[in-house]
């Protein structure tokens, strides 16, 4: 009897491992297909524009400044690949430089835009770099901070050259102005996900894994969906 009900017990508890196994499946597939479905929408909205100004050309530092304050966060794949970076190396002590160097990148290609040099596939790199850090925030696992560093410094100077677009032809004030602008909007975004990820869970290590792991699914389903619309035009 005693064996019969142990048995019982084992049987349920394996339905209920089971069925929560189930249900992380299913809202991680949830979470994706919705990042997917909105990402595709947004992307198709002209109020989307990766431009702040509508294109024109910022004059003075003011123009300048919001111009590079407003980019990153127009562009919905540089500011889910600008939340990536500052989630990929949470809890890690040195994990904030990682979003310090995608920063400095992102001035580097915004140089190297200015220069009228040319980088291959910036857009197919911009949404590439949104569906690796994604995955990798998804993962979970800790990846050597050189590596991800590597990952951030390739990654900004792409998303910096499509940063430079928008001032070429610029005065200096207005051009460092919206340097300062982007470069200020990116740190402060970055280190306020790290920070915020930091502060969901902080004595319940495996309920912060279980949702960054929804948040990096979320942010490759985006990559995914930039990643088709610029190889597929």
């Amino acid at each position: 009897m005693k064996a019969l009900n142990s048995m019982k017990a084992l049987n349920s508890m394996k339905a209920l491992d089971s069925m929560k196994a189930m249900t992380q499946r299913s809202r991680v597939t949830f979470s994706s297909g919705v990042a997917i479905s909105l990402a595709t929408w947004l992307m198709a909205s002209p109020a989307f524009a990766h431009h702040p100004l509508d294109g024109k050309l910022p004059s003075n530092f003011f123009e300048g400044f919001m111009s590079g304050m407003g980019h990153p966060v127009i562009g919905l794949d540089h500011l889910a690949f600008v939340i990536a970076v500052g989630l990929v190396a949470v809890n890690r002590a040195w994990g904030w430089l990682v979003s310090m160097v995608f920063v400095v990148g992102s001035m580097v290609g915004t140089g190297i835009h200015l220069q009228a040099l040319d980088l291959p596939l910036p857009e197919v790199m911009i949404s590439l770099s949104v569906v690796i850090v994604g995955a990798l925030v998804a993962w979970g696992r800790k990846v050597n901070l050189l590596v991800l560093g590597a990952i951030a410094v390739v990654a900004g100077i792409f998303h910096g050259y499509a940063y430079g677009e928008s001032v070429v032809g610029a005065e200096i004030t207005p051009l460092l102005a919206y340097l300062l602008g982007f470069g200020l909007i990116q740190a402060a975004i970055a280190l306020g996900a790290r920070a915020i990820a930091q502060k969901l869970s902080p004595d319940q290590p495996e309920n912060l894994a279980l949702k960054l792991r929804f948040m990096g699914f979320a942010i490759t389903g985006f990559g995914a969906a930039f990643l088709a619309s610029a190889v597929l035009g």
